[in-house]
């Protein structure tokens, strides 16, 4: 996949958030990775998310540097903790860092992401945690600390803050993310309901994350084609 259909990809996962309602105003970011390229693409800080268009992202050197487009104000949180990721992790690349309040609320949760739900049951004992230290501003404890919480796995609850879910793809990313916050709003309405949870065995639990994650060959294409018509942005992409 060239660099003009990652824009492309980049910019609709953008829209399509916005559309669900799951961006805050200019708080979180999206991030996607340039093949063959140390940089990535990301928004520029100061736009909301339905703003977002392929012409209108910024490439940023992996160490943060602005390579291409126009940036409102130096977005340093957002270029931490996405060049530090790709940096450390070559498999991944695409980073979406999201904080919605139901995400919020489980990663205050002293027992995290519960195996609850079928949505719940797509991150079984694959659910990174990161403790809560304010911004991320520096980018050597972030190269100790985040990445090193992330370890080998694709999503991670930032603890009273959000969530990290990366991918493969874009579409992968925007899969895990869908299900995530499914989740999570499905154990802040049961645990407000009162009522006593019923249980999944560990051996349902294993099976379930095998079968979810295994159920299509490219995980997120089906819904990334149907999300594609929906937002219904142009491809074709101006040179910056």
């Amino acid at each position: 996949m060239d660099a003009n259909q990652i824009r492309y990809n980049l910019a609709v996962a953008y829209q399509a958030l916005a559309k669900l309602g799951l961006d805050d105003l200019t708080y979180t970011h999206l991030s996607a990775r340039i093949p063959g390229d140390d940089a990535y693409y990301i928004y520029p800080f100061g736009l909301l998310f339905e703003e977002v268009t392929p012409d209108n992202l910024i490439k940023v050197s992996l160490d943060g540097q602005i390579l291409e487009g126009f940036e409102f104000q130096y977005n340093k949180t957002g270029y931490v903790i996405h060049g530090s990721i790709y940096r450390n992790r070559s498999d991944i690349n695409a980073i979406f860092h999201l904080h919605t309040p139901e995400i919020v609320a489980v990663s205050a949760m002293h027992g995290g992401l519960l195996p609850i739900s079928q949505w719940a049951l797509h991150f079984y004992n694959k659910v990174a945690y990161h403790e809560y230290n304010s911004l991320a501003l520096s980018a050597a404890e972030h190269e100790a600390n985040l990445v090193r919480d992330l370890d080998d796995k694709y999503v991670m609850l930032l603890k009273h803050h959000g969530s990290i879910t990366a991918g493969r793809t874009i579409h992968e990313a925007f899969f895990y993310t869908h299900h995530l916050h499914k989740a999570c709003e499905t154990q802040c309405l049961a645990l407000q309901s009162g009522a006593e949870l019923n249980q999944i065995s560990h051996e349902i639990c294993e099976k379930s994350v095998r079968d979810l994650l295994s159920f299509e060959t490219d995980l997120g294409l089906r819904d990334w084609l149907a999300i594609q018509r929906w937002v219904g942005i142009k491809q074709h992409v101006e040179t910056v």
